[in-house]
């Protein structure tokens, strides 16, 4: 499915081409305090697939308890979230923040992940039946 999206003040604007299926939900503690929600919404694409129209944005890598290293995209503007990636390898996922999608309303989650994090008070989501992790 091809989607595009753009930043809240529409400096940064890109296209991808996602799989709706593979939409998922992400409860772990980093994505709740990196968007400042209980949890964020993702849609993973390719490298390949994705592509900047306007824009640059402002980089924050982000190293996990795990060592893993992990690049956060986001407008230095407004502040929106764009994506977020490996620091580094080829073949990368990016992994696409739903909210910036022109198309958000067609895509629900399919799957969730980190539910060990979930916050206890969040009501049943679509992708409850698949969680992970």
């Amino acid at each position: 499915m091809k989607v595009d999206g753009r930043c809240h003040c529409g400096q940064i604007t890109f296209e991808a081409e996602i799989d709706p299926d593979r939409v998922r939900i992400c409860h772990c503690t980093d994505c709740q305090s990196l968007s400042g929600s209980a949890f964020r919404l993702t849609a993973p694409t390719r490298e390949a697939d994705f592509r900047l129209l306007g824009g640059q944005p402002k980089l924050y890598v982000k190293t996990a308890e795990s060592g893993a290293r992990r690049v956060q995209a986001f407008c230095g503007e407004c502040g929106s979230p764009i994506y977020a990636t490996t620091a580094g390898g080829d073949n990368r996922t990016f992994g696409i923040r739903v909210g910036t999608l022109r198309q958000r309303a067609q895509l629900a989650p399919k799957r969730q992940f980190w539910s060990r994090s979930k916050l206890p008070w969040l009501p049943k989501l679509p992708g409850d039946a698949f969680e992970s992790q």
